[in-house]
């Protein structure tokens, strides 16, 4: 191993080997708990140390952020015998994913504790899944990539089924593996085609291959379907999408958010490094299959939201059809802001959704989850700053300015128009109308309706304060999109002509 080998995987290494150590202090570190008033004791029963874990972890994550905000700057470079590539996309991807890791333990807190939930093995899990991330974004090689995805998998699927009292989870975590298991074997078989035409795993090696029009074609072309496939079973995207409401709804709100924020931006690296780091010869085979799947990811996710009437539910259709304008950004081949929307997109997303879901733990209290529109009725007459915070994020997932939805929508629009897709974008505009009605729903029901029960909001002051700057955040970089974007080009830049 050369020097510059330990640089490039020195943050990976650091998450690895304190996640361990974090587990296995745990055991040892004893939780303290205020019985009485002024006086602290020790319990020895699980869970144990879950304080120190949470708190350690939450130090670690800062690191990260900090970490990779400063290799921004560096150029990019493959290390490990070319399994491995850190670069500005790859490093940008990464500080925003663990941004959303942090934010989510955050919110996360009085709302697994009230549930009996807080415990090491959640917060080790996450940082497991964090760590799949990180080898899945910065893959240079299909067994890298395999590997990433399977890692940052599996945690997802022992969370999703953590609440063993409660049916819903335990069925949701089942057709989560078994739905994820077909996902990874659709992406498995179109990358042993793939290495059956070309003789390689390497990205590079690959690019080059499929350039060459002696390769066979037909065989390249049953690969890509495959890999197409996989890759929107794991976006979620339609028709491969059955797994997203159910999942969504049956876990627990936690565990929602962290399945619909950070892994949203691996699987942008997994499309963009497959896609167009390793297959853009072949962009006259999928841009079709791309522009089908997002238009119907925006037909079906937005239509179908209307009838929801569970809260988490309905993100999930949304989910769908944002990830449908994702997919629009990717058309624009050679066009390097087109690549910066789509990327652009995908974090401002994570960054509504975090408040969204932010807001509903916030909402929930110890026995009850806030998980329907009832649920928000009258919110605005008892807590009119989160009501305000409500409808942020619902405007900004509606696309109404100035939010930094809007801001997000523009700028894909704006490639497929420069791109001549102007039909497809009448098609976005339309879809986001549609989808306008349900978001517009929610704020109606905060902000005009009686409350039905009484409401409460729970959560730590520094939990609050974070929710409230999220909102902020959001309308900010709505109204000054420019900084964001300007790196998100640059990074895109540098990527594109580091490979």
């Amino acid at each position: 191993m050369q020097a510059f080998d330990l640089y490039a995987i020195l943050p990976e290494l650091v998450l690895l080997v304190a996640t361990c150590l974090l587990l296995v202090a745990s055991v040892y570190v004893p939780e303290k708990v205020r019985s009485t008033p002024g006086e602290e004791q020790d319990i020895f029963h699980t869970p144990r140390g879950v304080g120190f874990v949470y708190f350690f972890s939450l130090i670690l994550l800062v690191y990260l952020i900090v970490a990779f905000a400063g290799r921004m700057a560096d150029p990019a470079l493959v290390a490990m015998n070319g399994l491995f590539q850190s670069d500005p996309l790859s490093n940008l991807l990464k500080a925003c994913s663990c941004a959303a890791v942090l934010v989510t333990l955050v919110y996360s807190k009085q709302y697994l504790t009230d549930r009996a939930l807080f415990r090491p093995d959640f917060i080790v899990l996450a940082l497991l899944a964090l760590l799949g991330q990180f080898v899945l974004i910065s893959g240079a090689n299909l067994l890298t990539l395999y590997l990433g995805l399977e890692l940052m998998a599996l945690p997802m699927y022992a969370l999703v089924a953590m609440r063993h009292n409660s049916e819903k989870s335990v069925e949701a975590g089942i057709k989560y593996f078994i739905l994820g298991a077909l996902a990874s074997g659709f992406l498995l078989y179109g990358m042993s085609m793939l290495y059956g035409v070309t003789g390689s795993l390497d990205l590079i090696e690959i690019f080059k291959t499929v350039a060459d029009p002696r390769v066979n074609h037909l065989v390249m072309a049953f690969g890509l379907v495959f890999i197409v496939s996989g890759l929107a079973f794991k976006m979620g995207v339609v028709p491969f999408h059955m797994w997203v409401p159910d999942v969504y709804q049956g876990a627990p709100t936690a565990v929602t958010l962290m399945i619909a924020a950070a892994p949203k931006l691996a699987a942008f690296a997994l499309l963009f490094r497959l896609l167009v780091n390793t297959l853009l010869p072949l962009m006259g085979d999928w841009q079709p299959m791309l522009v089908l799947l997002a238009v119907l990811s925006l037909v079906v996710g937005n239509v179908t939201a209307i009838a929801q009437t569970n809260v988490k539910r309905m993100l999930a259709y949304s989910a769908i059809a944002q990830m449908g304008f994702v997919l629009l950004g990717m058309l624009s081949v050679f066009d390097d802001h087109a690549f910066s929307a789509s990327m652009f997109y995908a974090i401002t997303y994570v960054l509504t959704t975090l408040g969204t879901f932010g807001l509903l733990m916030a909402l929930s209290r110890k026995g009850y989850d806030c998980e329907t529109l009832n649920g928000l009725k009258g919110l605005n007459k008892k807590h009119p700053w989160f009501a305000f915070i409500g409808l942020v994020m619902m405007f900004s997932l509606a696309g109404i300015p100035p939010t930094v939805g809007f801001a997000a929508k523009l700028g894909i629009l704006e490639a497929l128009v420069d791109a001549e897709h102007t039909f497809l974008a009448i098609i976005a505009v339309m879809a986001s109308l549609v989808g306008a009605f349900y978001y517009l729903r929610v704020v109606k029901v905060m902000y005009f309706d009686e409350p039905e029960h009484e409401i409460t909001v729970s959560g730590s002051g520094f939990a609050k304060g974070l929710l409230s700057l999220n909102s902020i955040l959001v309308l900010a970089i709505g109204i000054v999109p420019a900084g964001l974007m300007s790196l998100c080009l640059d990074a895109m830049r540098r990527t594109l002509l580091g490979s």
